[in-house]
């Protein structure tokens, strides 16, 4: 199994602690800017930040669905870190300033793959199937920290 990862980054046009608060709050601002891929959203626990757990189905392709329990942990002050634990799936969200009132946001998201000729077009397309996601999720978060 060789390990798949993903990154996207977006500068979005407000203050890091701003941005970085919205990510962390799973009740509300965070289903609010999940795209369509998304289903199924419920807190199980917490709702802000580490000590969280959500749940989500992700929806990549018609027939490649995730269920995923993920717990949230942030081991530095600029970054959240999504465990599902229904898999190898760890997204790591880190939150920069940018100048005054902006931020550069990142997420990069990674996994093991699967071996074989599964793996080879799971390492090809996946990432980029998964970067599309993520880039709306940016964008909506942008939207929403500005509006």
């Amino acid at each position: 199994m060789a390990q798949v990862t993903t990154r996207t980054e977006r500068t979005i046009e407000a203050p890091a602690a701003k941005v970085r608060a919205a990510l962390a709050d799973y009740e509300g601002v965070r289903p609010r800017i999940l795209t369509e891929h998304y289903g199924d959203y419920r807190v199980e626990a917490g709702g802000h930040g580490a000590g969280s757990r959500v749940h989500w189905t992700l929806q990549a392709t018609k027939k490649r669905v995730r269920d995923q329990l993920v717990e949230i942990s942030e081991p530095a002050e600029d970054r959240l870190v999504e465990r599902d634990t229904n898999s190898s799936m760890v997204t790591t969200w880190t939150v920069t300033p940018a100048g005054a009132d902006r931020s550069t946001v990142a997420v990069e998201t990674t996994w093991n793959g699967a071996s074989g000729i599964g793996g080879f077009f799971e390492r090809t397309f996946a990432p980029r199937g998964l970067a599309r996601i993520h880039d709306g999720v940016l964008a909506n978060l942008d939207g929403a920290v500005r509006g």
